[in-house]
C-alpha cells in the first residue's frame, strides 16, 4: 500500500515512526507547507517525494490513501479533497472545527464508499482497550470519568516545543478527545452537557482555561478539565471511576487506584497507540470496511462540541 503524508510537524512524524513497523506499507510522499521541511522529512523518513501541493500528490495514481497531519482549520477541507480525488484519508483529530465542515465530510465519505478515519487515538491506547474490553464483558461499568488536559502553550507550538503558524484549540481539538472516549466506553448518548472557560487569551484569541461536564444517558458522569496554563507534567490524565474499581489511564499505561500497573501486554500486537491507530486505517482498506473511528463514528462527539460552543459563545456559534 503507497501512503502519503501531508504534514511534516510533531503528528506527521509519530505516523511516519507508526508505518515504519507496519508491513506491506510504503510512505511515498510527504507534503508541507515549506519545500525545506519537506525535504528535511522527506531525507529522515527515506521518502521518494516531497512536495508543497497536496493536489500534486493526489494527483499520482499509483498513491492509495492520505494521512492527513495538518492545521486544524484544513483538516475538513483537505478530507474531501482527498475523497472526492478517490483515495482513502485518515485526518487527524480534530475531524473539524465547524460542525457543518464535519457534517459535509461525512456526507462525502458516502458518496464515495472510501475509507475516512479520524485520529481519535484513545481508542486505541492498549490503556483504554483494556477498559474498554472489560466493559464489554460486563466486568466494569464507568460511574464517573475524570480528565485532566494540561500543557502549556501560552505561545504557538506543537507538541516537540517548535513554532507552528496556527493555533490550536481547547474545545475543538482537545476536547474532542475525551468526549469520544466517554461516548465510546460508556456506549450511551451524552443527554447533559455543560461548559464554562476562563479568559480570552489577548494575542492567541483563545481561551486559555476550560471546565466541561457531561452526563450519558445511563447515568455516567465525565468531567473535564483542560488548560494551556499547566506548568508541570503535560498531558492527559483519565481516572475511571467505575463499580469494581479505579483505574488510571496515562496514554499507553494503566494503572489501578493505587498506582499498581496492569498488565496490558495481551491487549494488543503494539503498546503505541497511534501505531494501532495507523493498522486499523490500513486494515480496514485492504478489508474493504470502515475502520474503528470513522467519521460517521466520531461525528456525535463533534455535534456535542458544537453544542457546547453554543453554550460558550451563544446563537453566533
Amino acid at each position: 500500500m503507497r501512503v502519503a503524508l501531508a504534514g511534516a510537524g510533531a503528528f506527521g512524524a509519530k505516523h511516519a515512526d507508526a508505518i515504519s513497523r507496519i508491513d506491506d506499507v510504503e510512505l511515498v510522499a510527504v507534503v508541507s507547507r515549506e519545500l525545506s521541511g519537506a525535504t528535511a522529512f522527506a531525507e529522515e523518513y527515506g521518502i521518494e517525494r516531497a512536495s508543497t501541493s497536496l493536489g500534486d500528490v493526489l494527483g499520482d495514481a499509483n498513491t492509495d490513501a492520505v494521512i492527513l497531519a495538518t492545521p486544524t482549520q484544513m483538516h475538513a477541507r483537505q478530507a474531501i479533497e482527498v475523497l472526492e480525488a478517490g483515495k482513502h484519508v485518515q485526518v487527524e483529530i480534530p475531524l473539524c472545527d465547524r460542525i457543518d465542515d464535519g457534517r459535509a465530510v461525512v456526507a462525502v465519505q458516502r458518496e464515495t464508499g472510501l475509507v475516512a478515519m479520524c485520529g481519535h487515538t484513545r481508542r486505541f491506547n492498549p490503556s483504554h482497550q483494556w477498559i474498554h474490553e472489560r466493559i464489554g464483558a460486563s466486568e466494569f461499568t464507568i460511574q464517573h470519568l475524570d480528565v485532566q488536559t494540561f500543557f502549556f502553550r501560552r505561545t504557538n507550538t506543537n507538541a516537540r516545543g517548535e513554532p507552528r503558524s496556527w493555533t490550536d484549540n481547547l474545545l475543538w481539538h482537545h476536547a474532542a478527545h475525551t468526549v469520544d472516549l466517554f461516548l465510546y466506553q460508556t456506549g450511551s448518548r451524552v443527554v447533559e452537557a455543560h461548559a464554562i472557560e476562563g479568559p480570552i487569551h489577548p494575542e492567541l484569541g483563545i481561551a486559555m482555561d476550560m471546565s466541561i461536564q457531561l452526563k450519558a444517558e445511563n447515568g455516567a458522569l465525565c468531567s473535564l478539565a483542560l488548560s494551556f496554563n499547566n506548568e508541570g507534567p503535560l498531558g492527559t490524565f483519565f481516572r475511571y471511576i467505575g463499580d469494581t474499581g479505579t483505574y488510571i489511564a496515562r496514554y499507553d499505561d494503566l494503572v489501578d487506584g493505587y498506582d499498581d500497573p496492569i498488565d496490558l501486554s495481551g491487549v494488543a500486537m503494539s503498546s503505541n497507540g497511534i501505531e494501532l491507530q495507523d493498522r486499523e486505517f490500513f486494515d480496514a482498506i485492504r478489508e474493504g470496511r470502515q475502520p474503528n473511528s470513522s467519521v460517521s463514528d466520531v461525528l456525535p462527539a463533534y455535534e456535542i462540541l458544537h453544542d457546547l460552543e453554543v453554550e460558550l459563545r451563544g446563537a453566533e456559534a
